[in-house]
């Protein structure tokens, strides 16, 4: 099959995408002595009852001077078929966790920053960047692919390259229209593409209240819709899961508010 070659669009694209993860990848070298939550005054927390639990907490947080005040009522999301394992992202390690690898159906855990919104309208109610997704879009959990844990565009990579993903942003389109993907949000896990640490990691509208994902943070799509209505990137935003007991461990030394009790 003769590949088709890239747009000079599709070009700009893969140098913006690229460009992104080598920045995300500068945030994550940050000083030691700085909590992973540093500079963001907008935090998502997601907490589960233990490395395994599927079902999870929400909540919602804004800085006010040195303290995280909570935002609206806590609600309910769900995790990995798995649970949850350590992840690649913005925080130091975690001893004794599982860690998350490619396939194995737990949730990267930790403190990530936030990428770019994504949904199958053409617009959407939020101010992070949004990509409105088609049909040649995908994002690419071949570990060994040089596109690994990218979205990217049929046109700008050619059909060769998307070859053996399973994971199609248009959903509705390639898996009889499952809707999980109209609304969601990046979770910038594994920014350097380490071969099988995990990739294609989103927030987005569940398929059930019981039904977990392959290692996604899934939830209402109403509690979606308001979530990115509420995110602002200016606020520099991150995205934190955790078991509760890491949470009450790890809370005073990465920055994160403190555990309550609904």
């Amino acid at each position: 099959m003769q590949r088709r070659l890239p747009s000079a669009c599709g070009v700009l694209r893969l140098l913006i995408a690229t460009s992104a993860a080598f920045a995300l990848a500068a945030c994550a070298s940050r000083p030691a002595s700085s909590p992973p939550t540093a500079g963001s005054n907008q935090l998502v927390l997601v907490t589960t009852a233990d490395w395994d639990a599927t079902g999870a907490t929400l909540r919602r947080y804004e800085r006010a001077g040195d303290r995280w005040q909570p935002v609206g009522e806590p609600w309910p999301a769900i995790v990995g078929r798995a649970g949850s394992a350590r992840g690649m992202g913005l925080h130091p390690e975690v001893p004794g966790a599982p860690v998350k690898r490619e396939g194995d159906g737990r949730a990267p855990a930790g403190v990530f920053a936030i990428g770019e919104a994504f949904g199958y309208g053409a617009t959407a109610d939020t101010a992070l960047p949004y990509r409105a997704m088609t049909a040649g879009d995908w994002c690419i959990d071949v570990p060994g692919s040089t596109l690994y844990n990218r979205i990217v565009h049929v046109d700008d990579v050619g059909e060769a390259a998307i070859e053996g993903s399973t994971e199609p942003m248009r959903r509705d389109l390639h898996k009889d229209g499952d809707t999980r993907y109209v609304q969601g949000f990046v979770i910038e896990h594994n920014t350097a593409a380490v071969p099988q640490a995990g990739s294609c990691i989103f927030a987005h509208v569940w398929k059930s209240p019981d039904t977990p994902t392959a290692g996604c943070t899934a939830m209402d799509a109403a509690h979606m819709q308001a979530l990115l209505a509420w995110l602002d990137p200016a606020a520099q935003p991150l995205f934190v899961l955790l078991p509760e007991a890491e949470h009450t461990r790890l809370h005073a030394s990465w920055g994160l508010p403190a555990p309550t009790v609904d």
